[in-house]
């Protein structure tokens, strides 16, 4: 019962955070997009950028931050190239790749540009 409450929890946090960016006048253009190296939870456009958004959720910001690994960052980082070279995106000149935290209480802390080079 645990499993399917946190994968629940997880689905509530990536609408908030999608709101969050469609809200702000940053287009969702794809939610759960997977690729063969993984799983991408937002991707969304601003302008001439495309925004990669892995959200983690967790009791605090700091503990949900604490999940995103060094390991899931190159899995993101693949799968959002692989997502980039497998579309038409014309005028895309940037990509990035945002953390979104989500604590116990919903509150959301965005990390921009959040991949460790």
């Amino acid at each position: 019962m645990r499993g399917k409450t946190n994968y629940l929890a997880g689905l509530a946090a990536e609408d908030q955070v999608s709101r969050l960016y469609d809200d702000s006048g940053r287009t969702v253009i794809a939610r759960r997009w997977r690729g063969t190296a993984g799983e991408i939870d937002i991707i969304a456009r601003d302008g001439d950028k495309l925004i990669f958004i892995e959200v983690k959720k967790s009791s605090t910001h700091f503990l949900a931050a604490e999940h995103f690994t060094w390991h899931q960052q190159q899995r993101v980082r693949s799968t959002a190239e692989e997502f980039f070279f497998t579309g038409s995106f014309e005028g895309i000149e940037e990509l990035q790749v945002d953390l979104a935290l989500v604590d116990s209480m919903g509150r959301i802390e965005i990390v921009e540009n959040a991949l460790v080079a």
